[in-house]
C-alpha cells in the first residue's frame, strides 16, 4: 500500500497549489486556487484517470452539493484515521486533508476529489464511510 504516499505527494492543482505543510509535525494537504482562480486537482496516478474514464459515474449524476457534503464527510473521516496511525494503515492516510468548508472549489474540483476517495476504496478495498 505504499504507493498511496506518491498519489498525495503528486497530488498537485494546475500551477503546483496545493501545499504539502511539510514543516509541520504532520503533513497536510491544503488547496488553494491557481492564477485564474478556479481549484483543481490532478492525480498522477494513471489508475485514477482510468477510473474516472471508466468505472466513475458522469459528473452530471450528483450535483455540486451532493458532491460537497460527501467529501466534507470522507475528509473527516481520512483525517480521524490519519490522526490513528495504530489503527489505521499511516502508509495509506500519510498525510491530513485541509478543505475549508467555506471555500466554493467548483463542481469540476468536488468531482474529482469525490472519485479520488471512490478511487482509494477501489484501488486498495478500504471503505471511507
Amino acid at each position: 500500500m505504499g504507493s498511496i504516499i506518491l498519489l498525495f505527494n503528486a497530488c498537485s492543482t494546475n500551477k503546483h497549489n496545493i501545499n504539502a505543510e511539510s514543516s509541520q509535525k504532520e503533513k497536510s494537504l491544503k488547496f488553494e486556487p491557481n492564477d485564474d482562480g478556479e481549484y483543481d486537482i490532478i492525480v498522477l496516478d494513471p489508475q485514477y484517470d482510468v477510473y474516472l474514464k471508466s468505472i466513475a459515474l458522469p459528473k452530471d449524476f450528483y450535483t455540486e452539493q451532493y458532491y460537497k457534503q460527501r467529501n466534507r464527510l470522507y475528509v473527516t473521516i481520512w483525517n480521524q484515521r490519519h490522526m490513528q496511525p495504530f489503527n489505521y494503515d499511516p502508509n495509506l492516510y500519510a498525510v491530513s486533508i485541509d478543505l475549508d468548508p467555506r471555500i466554493d472549489y467548483g463542481y469540476s474540483f468536488e468531482y474529482k476529489l469525490f472519485n479520488f476517495f471512490k478511487f482509494i476504496e477501489y484501488k486498495y478495498h478500504v471503505r471511507i464511510r
